[in-house]
């Protein structure tokens, strides 16, 4: 009984807690780090140099007005957000933090999860999330927020194809499609140093599939005026802003755990501490891309991926299995 029920409930409380605390303070971190990039200061006022301003934020989206527009398709307004946050907290279940550590002599797993398909799940639960994105732009009534919503659909398309072909090379080499069984295979040498190809396609695919700069199409607040979200207020915008950093967070873990070894370092570091140190890393780089490149336009996006991405990663598909075969 306290193996099946009490011990999963504690994990998703812990896991919904410390990831939506993460969440919080990355938004914290990336204004404080763009601050820093572009010579200044970001948040200062609210607590010590700003540690409180998500708070403030999330306590301001709360008292904020909460407008529908007329035009609007009322039901699929309010539901988007919620898919958006729902998919994103969803994703986290299958992600293994730790190796197991052993409490009161009974062992805990570090995931909620461990589905065979581990990796099949979350690349179509991922793009069912998108569907909050389109949905909201759709329903808003705005032709700005339609706009949003059809360029996300587009780079949706796009980009989830050479992302997909990115994840078949790391299943062939590590012959599963469980997470836990992919980090197990990173023991010795790292997947980034085995599939460097791979592991270009998957950042560069996994930003564009994030919305963040160079690609955020669906929001382009120079021609959008914000996108798909352009008339959401309070916490129905809140609830997007969280799922997308969520969704940051998410494929962070995913980079961290496929390439990166997942929780295996050094022996003196502890593999939770370790996993987290490279989560982190990842979120900085992305974080780092937003304060380098400008937005491309919108062609270029997709020359990117159908001329660019898609080659490499078939070709790097086609080469791994030849190696795979002669070897």
């Amino acid at each position: 009984m306290v193996e099946y029920l009490i011990i999963p409930v504690i994990k998703l409380i812990v896991i919904f807690s410390v990831f939506m605390f993460i969440a919080a303070y990355t938004t914290y971190m990336e204004r404080k780090v763009l601050g820093h990039m572009q010579l200044r200061y970001g948040p200062m006022r609210v607590g010590f140099h700003g540690l409180l301003q998500p708070i403030a934020d999330g306590i301001k989206n709360f008292f904020k007005e909460d407008v529908i527009p007329e035009n609007a398709d009322k039901t699929v307004f309010v539901l988007a957000p919620a898919i958006s946050i729902t998919v994103a907290v969803i994703l986290l279940s299958v992600i293994p933090f730790g190796p197991p550590i052993t409490i009161f002599g009974r062992k805990i797993n570090l995931y909620l999860a461990n589905p065979s398909i581990g990796i099949l799940f979350i690349l179509g639960l991922s793009t069912l999330g998108s569907y909050g994105t389109i949905l909201g732009g759709w329903s808003s009534g705005n032709k700005y927020g339609y706009m949003g919503g059809l360029r996300g659909s587009a780079m949706i398309i796009s980009y989830e194809i050479s992302m997909a072909f990115a994840v078949v090379s790391i299943i062939m080499i590590t012959g599963s499609f469980s997470i836990v069984d992919m980090v197990n295979a990173q023991a010795g040498v790292w997947n980034v140093f085995k599939q460097p190809a791979a592991f270009l396609v998957f950042m560069i695919s996994g930003v564009a599939e994030l919305n963040r700069t160079p690609f955020d199409m669906p929001e382009a607040e120079s021609e959008l005026c914000c996108g798909y979200n352009v008339e959401y207020s309070s916490m129905k915008f809140a609830l997007f802003f969280l799922a997308e950093y969520i969704h940051m967070i998410v494929f962070a873990c995913l980079v961290t755990t496929m390439f990166l070894g997942g929780w295996h370092g050094p022996a003196f570091v502890p593999g939770v501490i370790w996993f987290f140190l490279k989560m982190f890393a990842v979120i900085f780089l992305c974080i780092w891309v937003r304060a380098t490149f400008p937005r491309l336009r919108y062609d270029k996006v997709m020359k990117l991926e159908w001329k660019f991405l898609l080659p490499v990663a078939l070709l790097n598909v086609l080469v791994t299995g030849l190696v795979m075969a002669v070897l």
